[in-house]
């Protein structure tokens, strides 16, 4: 028995979850198969959807060959699966066993009907008309003329348009009067198209599957109206209506009203339902038994590494500065230069909004801004006043079609003037308006509303600025969790990130995922303020944190793109104070010289062998090309989350590729509060990341957006191929090309029993590690040994490397090849 109410849920949840690209934030993309274990999960994606969920056979040899998989591992990886008496046999299979890979996804299946029958292509008749009409009523200001009625209901706007418009969205009269009329329930016109109930759950998905970029944008809409500026009212259930009301009038309008029967009716063999079991084949299990073995070869080095790892815990007597970095793992290598030069500071790294859970709005702006998760619901608002920055223009802005000789002659002036400008800048880049840069986020100069103020409480809802005792807890929860607690240094930097980028529409997938892809700039000026107030320090002083008079708090943007670092307030310095921020800025500059030379390796365009700060300076330049299609590579081999005490892993070379949490165990309560604080949120947002990565680097054509090269964008909130394709979900080929497609590890310095009693609190965390979507090792503080979660239990774990590398000159190294470094150790 069809129901839509049960149908429609079921869809929406498979359908991608991107939301518009103002808000693009990484999460798993085959979200909806997370109930199962992940191999389960891939077959299932596979034989339904016909996504590619791993890479390919000829892939994974031509690593063995190439020793990227060693042998050991192999064997390791068949053995964990196979008996001793089938080993031979399943490695033979590996190694050289041919497979046939054709097969069909049963997605598709019921409506290609439609050419076997009719020779009619129903989906190339339908979707330009009706991504045309999505896009101009979901536009978000490109457009030159507004969709009539956008403020209403999507299927109302589009009755509206077809009563008063000369011409009309059908071509036929049937189509036209079931909308007017507004009796047109799915079920009455599924059984015009269909014609028999029990394939009509089907027939939505092969109909939603065939252009799921624009039903998964429609469905995130629906559920999340304030994800758009400028508001929209849209469902599935209009989406699908209009479609099936358009395949109607493309039917009759081909073969006349009564000359074509329902879909059903021609149907001879039955097709397979949509969600029966899957079995698999055997080529499933041989790609699993690679993937487990090209994922331990990498981690195996690591947790080698982090034994033979021997940094001393505490000690720093006097220290310099202590700054707090996001989790980032492009802070992975900035931070390594920074105590690499500066032997006497310390760093830490938590997630780049710092615990401070607001809607931001700038100064003249229209909208407010969430700089937090994305999960989470602010109630609290930060205002900007006064604002000195000015909006700069381009000599091209957007104007009405000319219609007059003049305005023709201006228009083809300014083009001749935009034309040599454009010239110029293919060979000298600079900063331009159309220049998105996280340093334009806040006025560094201008004023936020951080205190609460009785006389003006609220706005819109929200109370605007935080109280005393509402400060004092965000502060004391962020410094427990890392972990700084005592002995703090006379200044501690607190740097959120951002980046630059030009003509790219994926720039929030640049800025911080903890800030919903904003920057941190808010973030960490507000802590600051907050943690420098005496009041806050007072009730600090009472739980146990004593801040003294001579530590300052300072905030700081780090652009990941340009390896720029911006610092606010610092009039709150005293002269001493001043002069030794001076010297930590030196530190901080030599940093991102080093940083930029070791990200200049990826770029074929640079040549990484020249000095740092000259390198330094392309780089720069390069963030703000317009024909750079790779202004950096983001999170591309992110790998690792590891969740523990710096000198875990402070010596160890990660080549950019882990998440650093920093946490002390000593510091939490009997319940783990703060590893529970900490796992909550690191495991989905960590855990997102790489699953996004992994998926659009395995199938970049149907889980990622291809080469970013023909997108057009789609009323600034998606972008396609082409001016009539669908949109384009996950991440562009420029951004996992260099990508491994492994699951995250996450290392977590804690007891193993008490790790465990953490995870199984939460129900929607614990699924992560337990369904191995992610791994997860303990590292007991005490003795260091390892224990791997497998199967609802930790099991002890020995590495099978026996010795890493050392290296002393990372930046030698770095000038050597541009693929993926083992492990090293970095000897002092």
């Amino acid at each position: 028995m069809f129901n839509k109410h049960e149908v429609l849920h079921a869809l929406k949840h498979y359908l991608p979850a991107q939301s518009p690209l103002k808000d693009f934030v990484h999460h798993n993309t085959l979200h909806a198969f997370q109930t199962d274990k992940f191999e389960d999960a891939l077959r299932k994606a596979y034989y339904i959807f016909g996504y590619k969920v791993c890479l390919t056979l000829s892939e994974f040899r031509q690593m063995y060959e190439e020793n990227r998989i060693p042998e050991i591992f192999l064997d390791k990886a068949i053995k964990s699966r196979k008996s001793e008496g089938e080993f031979a046999d399943w490695k033979e299979k590996l190694l050289s066993k041919k497979y046939k890979n054709a097969f069909s996804p049963r997605i598709g299946i019921l409506k290609s009907n439609w050419k076997r029958f009719y020779q009619i292509d129903l989906d190339a008749m339908v979707q330009p008309n009706l991504f045309r009409l999505l896009c101009s009523f979901l536009d978000q200001g490109i457009a030159i003329w507004d969709f009539p009625e956008s403020e209403i209901p999507f299927l109302e706007a589009v009755k509206h348009l077809e009563k008063n418009s000369y011409t009309s969205i059908f071509k036929t009269k049937r189509a036209k009067k079931i909308l007017l009329s507004g009796n047109h329930k799915i079920e009455d016109l599924l059984q015009i198209v269909v014609g028999d109930e029990k394939y009509f759950e089907q027939y939505l998905y092969d109909q939603q599957f065939a252009h799921q970029g624009w039903s998964g944008m429609v469905s995130n809409i629906e559920d999340n109206p304030v994800s758009m500026l400028s508001h929209r009212t849209i469902s599935l259930e209009e989406l699908i209506i209009l479609e099936l009301l358009l395949e109607i009038d493309a039917l009759d309008s081909q073969y006349g009203e009564n000359l074509w029967r329902p879909l059903a009716l021609n149907i001879v063999v039955q097709p397979e339902e949509l969600f029966a079991p899957v079995k698999g084949e055997e080529l499933d299990e041989v790609l699993f038994i690679w993937q487990d073995a090209f994922e331990w070869s990498y981690y195996d080095q690591v947790l080698e590494a982090i034994i033979e790892e021997d940094t001393p815990h505490e000690s720093i007597d006097k220290k310099s500065f202590q700054a707090m970095f996001c989790i980032d793992d492009r802070m992975c290598s900035l931070r390594r230069y920074v105590e690499n030069l500066d032997s006497n500071c310390q760093t830490y790294g938590t997630p780049g909004f710092f615990g401070v859970e607001f809607f931001y709005q700038p100064e003249n702006g229209k909208f407010y801004t969430k700089v937090c998760p994305a999960p989470v619901t602010p109630k609290y608002l930060i205002k900007e006043i006064g604002n000195t920055h000015k909006i700069g223009k381009e000599f091209i802005t957007p104007m009405a079609p000319s219609r007059s000789i003049g305005s023709g002659f201006i228009s083809q002036t300014l083009g001749i003037t935009s034309a040599v400008k454009l010239f110029f800048n293919v060979f000298r880049p600079t900063m331009t308006p159309a220049t998105a840069t996280s340093f334009r986020h806040m006025d560094k100069n201008a004023n936020l509303t951080i205190d609460f103020d009785p006389k003006n409480p609220e706005e819109n809802g929200l109370q605007i600025g935080f109280k005393i005792e509402e400060m004092a807890t965000r502060v004391e929860n962020v410094l427990r969790s890392i972990g700084l607690v005592k002995n703090f240094a006379p200044i501690v930097y607190v740097i959120g990130h951002g980046a630059s980028t030009v003509n790219n529409p994926h720039y929030a997938g640049y800025d911080c995922g903890a800030c919903s892809g904003r920057a941190g700039s808010v973030n960490g000026r507000v802590f600051s303020a907050m943690a420098n107030k005496p009041e806050v320090r007072e009730i600090l002083k009472s739980k146990g944190i004593d801040i003294t008079d001579d530590t300052k708090f300072l905030g700081g943007l780090h652009d990941t793109t340009s390896d720029d670092i911006q610092f606010f307030d610092k009039k709150i310095l005293s002269p001493e104070s001043l002069e030794a921020h001076e010297e930590n800025k030196r530190t901080f500059r030599k940093a991102l010289d080093l940083n930029a030379k070791e990200r200049s390796r990826r770029f074929d365009s640079i040549d990484s062998t020249e000095s740092a700060k000259k390198i330094h300076k392309r780089i720069r330049r390069r963030s703000v090309s317009l024909f750079e299609p790779r202004p950096e590579l983001n999170h591309a081999t992110n790998a690792l989350t590891i969740i523990g005490r710096r000198e875990l892993s402070k010596k160890i070379f990660l080549d950019r590729r882990s998440f650093l949490n920093s946490y002390d165990y000593r510091v939490d309560d009997e319940n783990g509060t703060y590893l529970a604080n900490i796992l909550n949120a690191a495991t989905p947002v960590c855990g997102g990341i790489n699953l996004e990565y992994y998926f659009s680097r395995v199938d970049n054509q149907k889980l990622g957006a291809g080469t970013k090269l023909p997108h057009n964008v789609m009323g600034l909130f998606g972008v396609a191929n082409g001016i009539e394709g669908d949109l384009r979900p996950g991440l562009p080929s420029q951004m996992i090309e260099v990508h491994d497609p492994i699951r995250m590890l996450y290392i977590v310095e804690q007891f193993p029993e008490k790790i465990l009693r953490v995870i199984e609190r939460f129900p929607a965390t614990y699924e992560w590690y337990k369904n191995e979507w992610v791994h997860l090792i303990s590292v007991n503080p005490e003795t260091k040994e390892l224990q791997f979660f497998k199967d609802g239990v930790f099991v002890p774990y020995s590495p099978i490397t026996k010795h890493v590398d050392k290296i002393k000159d990372v930046a030698k190294l770095v000038e050597s090849h541009q693929e993926n470094f083992p492990v090293y150790l970095i000897e002092d």
